[in-house]
């Protein structure tokens, strides 16, 4: 659905380069994230794929075809929604939706459904400049699938949100997928990441040293080992073991069979780990 080549991008009195030839490609059906700290080139490659940013060099292809050649139909085709929320404040959320709505030849999804679905129906006719920031938020996001688009492009999709309003925007975005549409997520929360993406991509200082799975990425740089916490000598304790030969360490085999464990875990990195590992640069 996406395919970027040799990608570099220069603003305007900029003394370097903000992207400096990244390459990726997302599948059709692919939650992708790219990862990375703030000023990293997260947004700005994302606003490069829109096109929001113009005069970038290397090729970017969406759905077949460069981003140079496709007119203002590309946005029936995809849905857009930033870290802060674009919309008209003096209008209400019903109507928002509703002048927004206007503008795309797809426009017939229920909005009250859109509404509820992010817990906002009872709030249609209130004022968005009342809203808080979550509101704003969760509004701006239904804002920008009310059309069905098929490729989804989300910049901190849960930022500003609480855990619960945070969980419905991710279980979302999961169902996108579910219905076959493609997301392009950027954001520096690894957990989100970690949680939501079939692939990452790390991002630092306008290059991509790595793209993989999670999954695998946690099993590469992790530790081959499991923790185990159990009851002892009247408190509790650690040890740990390495995975190869575990079915044949005494020891290991001593500890369960007193039936005193508290857990078991293995030691896998996390993304955050992972990515300061191999970038030399923390997540701010």
């Amino acid at each position: 659905m996406i395919k970027v080549n040799g990608l570099e991008f220069v603003y305007r009195k900029s003394p370097g380069k903000a992207i400096k030839g990244i390459t990726f490609d997302i599948g059709d059906g692919e939650i992708f994230g790219l990862l990375g700290p703030s000023g990293a080139g997260k947004t700005t490659t994302q606003r490069i794929i829109i096109g929001l940013l113009r005069g970038y060099q290397g090729s970017v292809h969406v759905m077949g075809k460069e981003r140079r050649k496709w007119g203002k139909d590309i946005f029936e085709k995809i849905g857009v929604a930033f870290d802060f929320p674009n919309l008209y404040e003096k209008l209400t959320a019903y109507e928002n939706l509703d002048l927004l709505g206007s503008y795309y030849k797809n426009n017939n999804l229920n909005k009250d459904e859109l509404l509820d679905s992010v817990g906002l129906l009872a709030d249609r006719d209130k004022r968005v400049e009342k809203f808080s920031k979550g509101m704003k938020m969760r509004l701006n996001f239904i804002r920008s699938v009310m059309h069905d688009p098929e490729i989804l492009f989300f910049d901190e999709p849960t930022s500003g949100l609480d855990p619960v309003n945070a969980k419905i925007i991710r279980n979302m975005i999961l169902d996108f997928k579910k219905k076959g549409k493609t997301v392009f997520l950027t954001t520096h929360n690894m957990n989100e990441a970690d949680y939501l993406c079939d692939r990452v991509a790390f991002i630092v200082e306008g290059t991509v040293p790595v793209i993989d799975n999670p999954g695998e990425l946690k099993i590469k740089y992790g530790q081959k080992s499991v923790k185990v916490s159990f009851n002892g000598d009247g408190k509790l304790q650690e040890e740990f073991f390495p995975l190869t030969g575990i079915g044949r360490n005494s020891r290991f085999l001593e500890i369960l069979n007193q039936d005193f464990v508290r857990t078991i875990h293995t030691q896998e990195a996390t993304l955050e780990d992972i990515f300061i590992k191999l970038t030399g640069r923390e997540l701010l």
